[in-house]
């Protein structure tokens, strides 16, 4: 039974990376159309491409871009006026024979959309109907029968995701958007708080006094474990931050660390913010600058805490632009 798993897995995965040797200029093309299209990204597709679809339409649409599922059948009863030329239509059809879908694209050519094919079969009535055609074949399917869709549908779902994810690019969509399109569950319930409902304080935050040797400082990252330590003053006002980046780029520098202060390591002026600053403020600084621990003071300057990452998103869950 093990083997067999394992051999369904290499099938579907090996689906998927064949479709990079596929993607060019015809992918580059849906994604402008799409893009630069004023109205929504209308998905279409019947039995388990159909519910392919409807995970693409919940991607895009919680990723800034807006999109809605025409169910085929419902469409030639009434639901094509839902349909505008502003919209964009993803036909998804491995066969690319599919009737109900295929039914549908004089109809969708007449209203003025343009159509993006998802399909196996470059030479199928959907492919030749179609404006822009992203072949999404697999050798064949993990069913030993050949039959149910398996590894077709998961290349056609990787696509989508591909598809969703480079949008995100193209419109920059920020942390701050997905705060307003995902009000609910952990991470939406965490954007909407503020710096002091996560942060570490008293004693866990990593402190050392100013003329503290590097030695303490590694001494107090190392109990914490977050990958930093506040420089603190006599009076508790912030005097810098030493991060793992700031040693390590100390010893390129040939610097026997061992031997240095703090002061002569630490990062100076590091950005701040406040505890009643929104959560996802917090996220947007940390993006746009590439870091992943914020010293929190008040306005004077006292530290009263610290924010990493990890806090806010969950230990594993994020990385800054995919990398």
């Amino acid at each position: 039974m093990i083997k067999q798993a394992i051999e369904v897995l290499q099938l579907e995965a090996e689906g998927i990376l064949k479709l990079i040797d596929r993607l060019d200029d015809r992918f580059a093309a849906a994604v402008n159309a799409i893009y630069r299209s004023k109205g929504r990204v209308i998905v279409a597709g019947i039995g388990k491409s159909g519910i392919v679809g409807r995970k693409i339409v919940a991607t895009l649409n919680s990723t800034g871009t807006r999109a809605l599922f025409l169910h085929p059948v419902e469409a030639v009863h009434g639901d094509l006026g839902i349909v505008s030329e502003d919209d964009t239509f993803l036909a998804l059809s491995n066969s690319g024979e599919t009737d109900e879908i295929n039914i549908l694209l004089a109809t969708i050519r007449r209203i003025g959309c343009t159509i993006i094919a998802f399909t196996g079969n470059s030479d199928s009535t959907l492919a030749r109907s179609s404006d822009i055609v992203i072949h999404a074949g697999v050798d064949r399917e993990a069913c030993p029968l050949g039959l149910a869709p398996t590894c077709s549908t998961t290349a056609m779902l990787a696509l989508g995701d591909a598809l969703a994810v480079v949008l995100i690019h193209k419109r920059k969509f920020k942390t701050s958007d997905f705060r307003r399109v995902h009000p609910g569950g952990a991470l939406g319930q965490h954007l909407q708080s503020h710096v002091q409902d996560l942060m570490l304080t008293g004693k866990a935050v990593p402190k050392v006094a100013v003329k503290a040797s590097m030695a303490e400082a590694v001494s107090e990252i190392d109990r914490v474990g977050i990958g930093a330590v506040l420089v603190v003053r006599s009076d508790g006002t912030l005097a810098g931050i030493v991060t793992d980046g700031d040693i390590r780029r100390s010893i390129a520098r040939g610097e026997d660390v061992s031997a240095l202060s703090v002061d002569a390591v630490m990062s100076r002026d590091p950005h701040t913010l406040r505890p009643d600053t929104p959560t996802y403020d917090a996220l947007n600084l940390m993006e746009k600058h590439q870091i992943t621990v914020l010293p929190i003071t008040n306005p004077i300057g006292k530290v009263r805490g610290i924010l990493h990452l990890h806090d806010i998103l969950g230990k594993g869950e994020f990385k800054f632009n995919g990398r």
